[in-house]
């Protein structure tokens, strides 16, 4: 997925910051907490997966999302996010 495609959208970049924060939650939580609903959560979430920026557990029908800390990529957004987030 190019950058371009992660950082234009608002979703996304919302959930990218709780899951750099928090980094694991499941699916109702994450779109709770970035004022989404369920089915664009979930959108988000399988394209940032297909990026390899985050990786889902399965327990049943329960997914939980996890940023994905082995990526270059995705600690380099984290890193990103951290800078940003300090010198407001």
């Amino acid at each position: 997925m190019p950058i371009e495609d992660v950082i234009s959208s608002k979703g996304r970049v919302r959930i990218l910051r709780i899951l750099t924060e928090i980094e694991e939650l499941n699916i109702s939580e994450i779109a709770r907490r970035a004022g989404l609903n369920y089915a664009t959560a979930n959108q988000h979430l399988e394209a940032l997966e297909n990026a390899g920026l985050v990786r889902c557990k399965r327990f049943g029908r329960i997914r939980i999302f996890r940023f994905n800390r082995e990526n270059s990529r995705a600690r380099i957004i984290k890193k990103f996010i951290e800078e940003w987030e300090t010198n407001k």
